[in-house]
């Protein structure tokens, strides 16, 4: 059973050190994560999940580097094989224990991204789930503007501000991918952790904004 999670955004930007001059523009940002995060660190059952390029699950000691990104720094003790999704989301825990980092391919199909999450459910757990929204938010985004992206990133912030599963299984797959909107498949295995638990979870939106044009939501479902 899903008994909390976390959503939270996983730009390399969130690291102060990578950020530079730039760190106090997403201070806010970085805040809400940890609010989002904190309630979890208790779980006995803590799974990361995030996208990448293959549906696989990591060990408890897998780690990330930021080095593509410009920073040399090694999260975790182990080899650095995480995606930068989970790699964000390890940056985030700190020395937090964790049973599991899942990676879901950025492609996975809805259903398998669903079964993915029920799987994960079997048992009481707790998820931090990493994901951008819609890179298309204005002329500056790395997707440049998209009419679309705006109603679809509104839909997602209403969709977890009120814990709504349903809502996040439903996502359009072929529409996320033209939007770049990487957090789709991780918000799918949310969607089916929950699967069963509507009006059980309540939804919190810590925030919603799009500072380099691209979405970034923090939530927190209890």
């Amino acid at each position: 059973m899903l008994i909390g999670a976390a959503v939270c955004p996983h730009p390399p930007l969130l690291v102060p050190e990578l950020a530079g001059e730039a760190a106090d523009e997403l201070a806010g940002l970085r805040e809400a994560c940890h609010r989002a995060i904190a309630p979890l660190l208790e779980a006995e059952r803590l799974v990361v999940v995030g996208g990448g390029s293959a549906t696989r699950a990591h060990g408890p000691s897998a780690a990330g580097t930021f080095r593509p990104y410009g920073l040399d720094l090694r999260v975790g003790p182990g080899e650095p094989v995480l995606p930068l999704s989970l790699t964000v989301g390890r940056w985030l825990l700190g020395e937090a224990p964790v049973a599991r980092f899942q990676e879901v391919a950025f492609d996975a199909a809805p259903a398998d991204c669903l079964a993915l999450g029920r799987e994960l459910a079997r048992e009481d757990v707790a998820l931090l789930v990493m994901g951008d929204g819609s890179a298309c938010r204005d002329e500056k985004a790395p997707g440049y503007l998209d009419e679309r992206a705006g109603p679809y990133d509104h839909e997602v912030a209403r969709a977890l501000e009120q814990a709504d599963a349903a809502a996040l299984g439903r996502l359009d797959p072929a529409l996320s991918r033209e939007l770049m909107a990487a957090g789709r498949a991780a918000w799918q295995v949310l969607a089916g952790a929950a699967a069963g638990g509507e009006g059980r979870l309540r939804g919190e939106l810590l925030a919603a904004e799009a500072p380099y044009g691209v979405g970034y939501f923090v939530a927190a479902w209890t």
